[in-house]
């Protein structure tokens, strides 16, 4: 008797398979590639956002701290920001468009203006809007308990 010789498939992907794959990739990198350009501004303006905001709660706890006003002074042509006693100036990123909405008493020039805290916590109040594009964040300060909030 002879032996029986059996060969075996190999198991492998098909020609079709390996197609659809490169076809779905490339379907997801289409898409993807827009979303992620878009993605770095949309960034840009959440690491605005959290700076802007951390400069008012610091201009806040200075106010109470040391029991003086304290103001955070935004020029929105500039895209720059400083806090009353700290001589540096902190920058924005360009392509951001920036807006102040704060008490009239605080208006330095037409595009700077300032939101001022008090040492008993509360401030004059505003919001600063930063948009790239359609969307935008915005940046609240509560005028009774100076609290400052991102939308």
């Amino acid at each position: 008797m002879q032996p029986v010789i059996r060969l075996s498939r190999s198991r492998g992907f098909t020609l079709l398979e390996l197609l659809l794959v490169m076809l779905l990739l490339g379907l997801l990198y289409g898409l993807a590639a827009p979303m992620l350009g878009a993605g770095s501004t949309g960034l840009d303006m959440k690491a605005a956002s959290r700076q802007l905001a951390a400069g008012l709660r610091k201009a806040r706890g200075v106010a109470v701290a040391e029991r003086r006003e304290a103001v955070l002074t935004l020029d929105v042509e500039g895209r720059t920001f400083s806090l009353t006693g700290d001589p540096k100036t902190y920058s924005l990123p360009k392509q951001l468009e920036l807006a102040l909405f704060t008490a009239q008493s605080e208006l330095v020039r037409e595009k700077t203006g300032g939101i001022r805290f008090f040492p008993d916590g509360t401030s004059t109040g505003g919001r600063v809007t930063i948009s790239a594009g359609e969307s935008k964040q915005l940046v609240d300060v509560d005028w009774v308990t100076g609290r400052v909030t991102i939308q």
